[in-house]
């Protein structure tokens, strides 16, 4: 049976806050993070309603928040393995969770003009075109339905050349803090939010997902966890070396032969975890290994935000 509590992120978590900010009792952001407000709106919630004050949304709390609706898993656990994978990554490359996370907008701070979606990608290099060029032509009412009048600009923009689109980009943005101005930040934040755009999304990292299998089958991992990790290496760090594919291997070997198919893929996965961290720039070290250990452990913090990869992702120590 589900149940959200602090560290729970999705949809579900939005709308527990939207039926709390209803009734009074939350005033915070709508951002589909289960934090210390939402658990302090939550325990006040139920006492006013005589349930134990724990600060967990579940099955009676869910029922007294929602006219004693049965209470819903995370809509995400619905959707693909390459979906969660791709949102998992997408909120630790942005701090928000799905579908926040496919939203994600960033200026011309890196002379790419405009980044966007999930894995950011830019005008400068030519990847985001073909996605709105694949919205255009699956779902161009959708598109003009988001856009409104300002459609036709949108679409002279994409059928350009490169010049004139980086141009026409950074005619619309602070050249300071290289932040889109409106309409174009909430109309692509809009934009993101649509499944079918983030379908489109997921289409566009087949060939990173396709690679992750590849690379689990390379080092003889079977979960949907060792999927999580070899993709979010693919996004974060490109590769694995030779030499570190090397160290790798040689910490499989010295693997206790007693332990459980369980217990060595979550061994193998932190080899391969701590390994890749320490191959990073120095710089980064730490920062590659709370993100790669979270994966191969299930759990753990990241840039301050909690995960519980099978509660919030789905995403578990079982074959994918």
């Amino acid at each position: 049976m589900s149940s959200y509590r602090r560290g729970s992120k999705g949809e579900e978590v939005r709308r527990i806050q939207d039926r709390l900010k209803a009734q009074g009792y939350y005033d915070g952001e709508r951002d589909g993070i289960f934090g210390g407000g939402t658990e302090s709106a939550v325990k006040r919630f139920q006492k006013a309603q005589g349930l134990e004050p724990d600060g967990v949304v579940g099955p009676l709390t869910w029922a007294a928040l929602f006219d004693q609706e049965e209470i819903r898993e995370p809509t995400i656990l619905k959707e693909g393995l390459a979906y969660r994978c791709l949102a998992l990554t997408g909120s630790f490359e942005t701090g928000r969770p799905p579908p926040e996370c496919f939203c994600g907008i960033t200026g011309d701070f890196d002379g790419q003009g405009l980044s966007f979606g999930v894995l950011q990608w830019n005008l400068g290099q030519q990847s985001l075109q073909p996605l709105f060029r694949e919205m255009a032509q699956k779902h161009p009412s959708l598109l003009e339905d988001i856009c409104q009048d300002n459609y036709p600009e949108l679409h002279a923009v994409f059928t350009s050349s490169a010049e004139e689109q980086l141009a026409w980009v950074r005619s619309v943005q602070d050249q300071r803090r290289f932040t889109l101005f409106e309409p174009w930040r909430g109309l692509l934040k809009t934009l993101g939010r649509q499944e079918e755009f983030q379908q489109i999304q997921v289409k566009h990292a087949e060939k990173l997902h396709r690679q992750a299998r590849t690379l689990c089958k390379d080092y003889g991992l079977w979960s949907q966890r060792a999927v999580a990790l070899m993709f979010d290496i693919k996004v974060q760090n490109g590769s694995i070396s030779s030499l570190v594919k090397a160290q790798i291997e040689a910490d499989f070997a010295r693997l206790d032969q007693g332990l459980t198919r369980e217990q060595a893929e979550q061994a193998r996965l932190l080899i391969v975890a701590n390994r890749r961290a320490e191959a990073s720039n120095p710089r980064w070290i730490e920062d590659v290994r709370r993100r790669k250990v979270t994966i191969a452990a299930g759990e753990g913090r990241v840039h301050g935000h909690q995960y519980h990869l099978a509660d919030d992702y789905g995403i578990r120590l079982e074959p994918f």
